[in-house]
């Protein structure tokens, strides 16, 4: 197993940070339905995988085996604007639970997740500035 991005990133930490960012989604009045409409009421098995997920590329763990493009190339109700809400969230989440520099690497991952997850769902050549830069700009 490859080193964890950095040492304070913690299964205990992703748990937290993945359980209080559905928390968050779940109530928002944009994404809340979204979610809602593919996953129903039993989030805990979706939770699980997004555990394995976070540990997998901040943790280097390899437990998460999905293919997060694909899933997400299915989903119906989904735009761009959404995914600046989803980051809204995430960053959000990220600097209450977190130390600022790893606020950053869950921050950085989640911004180019974003994006690829946007050129997945939403490319097309004739229209190219439908896919957002979700980078976040200095204030």
């Amino acid at each position: 197993m490859r080193q964890p991005l950095h040492p304070d990133i913690s299964e205990e930490l992703i748990e937290r940070l993945v359980r209080g960012f559905y928390e968050k989604v779940r109530a928002d009045p944009e994404l809340g339905p979204i979610f809602a409409a593919k996953i129903g009421d039993d989030w805990e098995p979706h939770l699980q995988k997004m555990f394995d997920f976070w540990s997998s590329i901040t943790r280097m763990t390899g437990r998460y085996r999905g293919k997060p493009n694909a899933v997400h190339s299915r989903l119906k109700n989904v735009e761009p604007e959404h995914f600046l809400r989803w980051l809204a969230l995430f960053r959000e989440t990220t600097r209450d639970l977190c130390a600022p520099e790893v606020s950053a690497i869950f921050i950085d991952r989640a911004e180019r997740i974003g994006e690829s997850l946007q050129l997945t769902m939403f490319f097309d050549p004739a229209n190219p500035g439908r896919i957002l830069s979700l980078k976040e700009t200095p204030t």
